[in-house]
């Protein structure tokens, strides 16, 4: 942008008053314990549906556009470009319209309908490529065409949160389980899409030198943890993962490695297998990314458990099941993908009755 104006200045500010005042008008979201038969072990599911566009990335977009704001890099004529594999671009467009600017998503063709329904009613609009791998480049070209701005959550997500505290969400885990029989967690346990939530508790936790260890859940088709096992930014993968929110096909800039304990790879039917049996206990649908995280971290339950350890793990309820209708809840739709649940539902309905995991071979 060129250099700013009083006139300008004042419309910033009156941006930054919009988007900050959004967080003031809710309340955090909710902790919930999650009943298991596991003695001295307890799981909490971190409910991020609750934001007001629905997910997880509610906080992202929202510190985005105010690094954005402060940075000088929007300004009230800019059209914000997102790429994104659907939630993102959700929240980025609920903001967009708070403060009056046009939005345009970039994602991958194979997006559920429901997202795409969801940008286009928050005022946004939807450009669609059939190459995954390729939505950066395409953001980058038509913020380019528009004199826009390419938000680019894949690499400021560790950086436009402040990771130190200031309400985010591992500071929110922490103030909520106080009164918890375990209130710290052994275990925080996430998935990784642009890495900017594993960044942010990882770091957190250490600042404030909690003993809690940082996982993070990698699906299928995703390049984080053959990353992080060979420490190197430059590892790619061919196919894209098939759980929306979460896996990429490249390491990106906002994966901090360093702050990970351990990484688990979820095989996709047991994602969609743990997604379906949560929606069942808590008799609401939850998304396909809540069940890679659960599964992730009934694993971790299962190896405290056989090494007589007590404590709890936190992990996260990242959006609801309502935009999966037509994918994981659709049987239809996994004979198509080839997709197996029965195995690894079979072991749940076992852990539901004996409190123990047992291996799917």
């Amino acid at each position: 942008m060129p250099k700013t104006s009083t006139d300008d200045r004042d419309w910033i500010s009156e941006a930054i008053r919009k988007v900050d005042a959004d967080a003031n008008r809710s309340a955090d979201t909710h902790l919930h314990p999650f009943p298991l038969a596991v003695d001295g072990i307890d799981l909490y599911l971190k409910d991020e549906s609750v934001h007001p566009t629905g997910s997880l990335k509610h906080r992202l977009a929202r510190s985005l556009f105010l690094y954005a704001l402060c940075n000088g890099w929007v300004g009230r004529d800019t059209t914000i470009i997102e790429a994104s594999s659907g939630s993102t671009a959700v929240s980025e467009a609920y903001f967009a319209r708070l403060i009056g600017l046009p939005f345009v998503a970039v994602m991958p063709a194979s997006t559920s309908l429901e997202k795409l329904a969801l940008i286009e009613f928050h005022g946004g609009w939807c450009h669609l490529v059939e190459d995954p791998g390729t939505v950066y480049d395409e953001a980058r070209r038509l913020a380019s065409e528009y004199g826009g701005h390419y938000m680019d959550q894949f690499t400021y997500a560790e950086r436009a949160t402040d990771w130190r505290g200031n309400n985010n969400i591992a500071e929110s885990i922490y103030e909520q389980m106080r009164a918890e029989r375990h209130p710290v967690p052994a275990w925080i346990v996430v998935g990784a899409g642009t890495g900017g939530t594993s960044a942010t508790i990882g770091r957190f936790v250490r600042y404030r030198r909690h003993d809690t260890r940082v996982g993070v859940a990698d699906p299928e088709g995703s390049a984080f943890l053959d990353g992080w096992l060979a420490d190197r930014a430059d590892v790619t993968t061919t196919t894209p993962s098939r759980i929306e929110g979460i896996g990429r096909m490249r390491v990106e800039p906002s994966f901090v490695g360093g702050v990970i304990d351990d990484m688990v790879r979820v095989p996709d039917a047991a994602s969609i297998a743990t997604m379906r049996w949560v929606s069942r206990v808590l008799n609401r649908p939850v998304g396909g990314s809540t069940g890679t995280n659960v599964w992730a971290s009934l694993g971790v339950i299962e190896k405290m458990r056989q090494a007589g350890e007590t404590g709890s793990v936190v992990t996260l309820l990242c959006d609801g099941g309502e935009r999966y209708s037509r994918t994981y809840y659709d049987d239809s739709w996994l004979v198509e993908q080839d997709i197996d649940i029965a195995p690894y539902s079979a072991a749940l309905d076992d852990l539901e009755k004996t409190g123990v995991l047992p291996d799917v071979d």
